[in-house]
């Protein structure tokens, strides 16, 4: 089973203005002239982080990391003015043209992985290929599963923990009811609901959650608030957007990797987006959840850029 490579270091980092409000926080790592990639973190919210640089051999890979606006060392923290999905699709575009890079590579994971497909519609003569894995569609069955009626069928102890901060008569719209906690005035109310939306994530992520987690809190609310954000917006796309515009990425290869038991985003999503997609191949990983972090995704996601550097093909 393939192994994360070694930790390494930026070779560079870039503080990039993208409008009057935000700037965005970019690394590049690998080799110089490797193949460019870049990595489009999840959540919405959730930032980049060090080991997202050891999925690609740093020999053969040039590796582009990004805070998405709002998160991680982009500056404000936590903002959500002019954070939306269209701001960000354009901040892709920003940082390729700054790096001086023609086409690339996307690797995203379900957050990320809804954003690549975005980006790779409104610049499909950009794109390379796609590695997405655990995708996201961003429709509103999608979020109906997740935070209404289907994940919570599976993992009911910790769906009634995730419904405790929220009165009884909210309950029926659980986005809406932690839109308003996550932005209460009081401080504890705002840092119960996070806790709270970030146990039902993490208890769903993989096939066996970790007993404990120590969080910081303050990162954790950053996460929810604009999570919360996304999803009580639709994303900001019109419903089924990515389906309804797939004809325009249709010559662009691609791999999706899914756990067949990944409980955030199922596995119907990956099966669709690959009947649809004419020049995607699908993988289905056995014994796997959602988070890229579970041996076997990282595994099949290892196998997969090394195969990409040695062929110029991906596999499935």
């Amino acid at each position: 089973m393939q192994a994360l490579y070694p930790s390494i270091k930026p070779y560079a980092s870039h503080m990039i203005p993208v409008d009057d409000v935000h700037t965005l926080y970019v690394e590049e790592s690998g080799e110089v002239d490797g193949i460019p990639v870049i990595v489009v973190h999840g959540g919405p919210g959730a930032g980049s982080h060090p080991e997202q640089r050891r999925f690609f051999d740093p020999s053969k890979y040039r590796i582009i990391l990004f805070d998405q606006r709002g998160c991680g060392q982009s500056t404000p923290l936590g903002e959500l003015t002019n954070n939306t999905t269209t701001h960000l699709i354009a901040d892709m575009e920003i940082i390729r043209e700054k790096l001086g890079i023609e086409k690339w590579m996307l690797f995203g994971g379900s957050w990320g992985a809804a954003l690549s497909l975005l980006y790779a519609q409104a610049y499909p003569q950009r794109v390379e290929y796609l590695l997405l894995r655990s995708v996201l569609l961003a429709r509103e069955a999608d979020r109906d599963w997740f935070f209404k009626d289907g994940a919570n069928r599976i993992f009911p102890l910790a769906w009634r923990e995730f419904l405790k901060p929220i009165p009884r008569a909210e309950q029926k719209d659980v986005l809406a009811a932690y839109n308003r906690l996550l932005r209460d005035d009081n401080d504890f109310t705002r840092m119960a609901a996070a806790k709270a939306w970030s146990a039902w994530h993490r208890s769903c992520a993989t096939m066996h959650p970790p007993s404990h987690r120590q969080e910081q809190i303050h990162a954790t609310l950053r996460l929810a608030c604009i999570e919360s954000h996304y999803f009580i917006n639709n994303c900001f796309i019109e419903e089924n957007q990515i389906f309804n515009n797939i004809r325009l990425m249709n010559h662009i290869p691609g791999l999706i990797i899914h756990g067949r038991y990944d409980i955030i985003c199922t596995l119907s999503n990956a099966v669709e987006l690959n009947e649809r997609w004419t020049r995607s191949k699908l993988e289905i990983i056995r014994e796997a959840g959602h988070a890229s972090s579970e041996p076997s995704l990282c595994d099949a996601l290892i196998r997969a850029t090394n195969a990409y550097a040695k062929t110029g093909k991906v596999l499935g």
